[in-house]
């Protein structure tokens, strides 16, 4: 394969940057977006500054437990705190 000349990776680079500016647009701060992580985990971004990062037999048994979670966020919500959405 030939290698490129200065005119085609530039091409190229700027390509890939369009790209990669149209993904960083798409993102609304809060919105979740699921990523498969390097060693086979699902990674959840959007919670907070770093990753909720679990295994799939992880996510299905909290995902099991859901309506517990939830009866448990609302019986307690009067010790639990919220942090603040930023704007």
């Amino acid at each position: 394969m030939a290698e490129e000349t200065p005119e085609q990776k530039l091409a190229r680079l700027e390509t890939e940057n369009k790209a990669l500016r149209e993904q960083i647009e798409q993102r609304r701060p809060g919105q979740l977006r699921l990523k498969v992580s390097e060693k086979g985990g699902v990674s959840v971004y959007g919670l907070g500054r770093f990753p909720v990062t679990l295994y799939k037999e992880q996510w299905v048994r909290l995902l099991d437990h859901a309506d517990a979670i939830k009866s448990f966020l609302k019986d307690n919500d009067q010790l639990l705190k919220a942090k603040q959405q930023e704007k």
